[in-house]
């Protein structure tokens, strides 16, 4: 749409008493109003057109979709003894790593916000809140979840037995991270 489209056309007709009569004949106001699916749809085909921008600068080789200084997003962890190769978003939290991508479903997600302890896991033989530690903070380091405490033949741990013959896990849900927290401090 041109500027002279949006300026109405007149016509000039004189009158018999000096004045002018206009009669134009250009688009009404209503048609000059974008409708709002027109309008998010040019604000989305802006919006692919700048983030497009950094593909078709960089050259007609390769495309490079990483910007320098990007973390990779397949890395592999020390989970339990075991390297476990995964697929890990940038602002990814382990607990999010292990429960999602791994299945380890021992560590629970509580609060979210560091502070039930349900999400506690061992970095390192340290007792970490993994809800608020990201996934990439911890390549290279053992994390030791619920699922890889055990005693020395595989049965469970001595930490464990106690919970059960002590009546502690009240309705359980909590009880993985007292588990892990009570072993990482012995």
């Amino acid at each position: 749409m041109s500027d002279s489209d949006l300026r109405p056309s007149c016509e000039h007709h004189h009158e018999e008493g000096g004045g002018h009569d206009h009669h134009c004949h250009g688009p009404d106001r209503a048609q000059l109003r974008a409708s709002r699916r027109a309008f998010i749809k040019g604000v989305i085909a802006s919006g692919v057109a700048v983030s497009s921008n950094g593909y078709l600068v960089l050259g007609r080789g390769t495309a490079h979709a990483q910007a320098a200084g990007a973390v990779g997003r397949l890395i592999t962890l020390n989970v339990n003894g075991r390297d476990r190769p995964v697929d890990v978003l940038p602002n990814e939290t382990l607990v999010h790593t292990l429960r999602y991508k791994l299945g380890l479903t021992g560590t629970k997600l509580g609060c979210d916000h560091s502070e039930c302890g349900n999400c506690t896991v061992m970095l390192d033989d340290v007792a970490t809140y993994s809800c608020s530690t990201l996934t990439h903070a911890v390549r290279g380091r053992k994390i030791t979840t619920v699922e890889g405490i055990e005693g020395p033949n595989g049965e469970l741990h001595k930490v464990q037995k106690a919970m059960i013959e002590e009546l502690g896990p009240q309705c359980g849900f909590c009880t993985s991270g007292q588990v892990v927290s009570a072993v990482a401090l012995l």
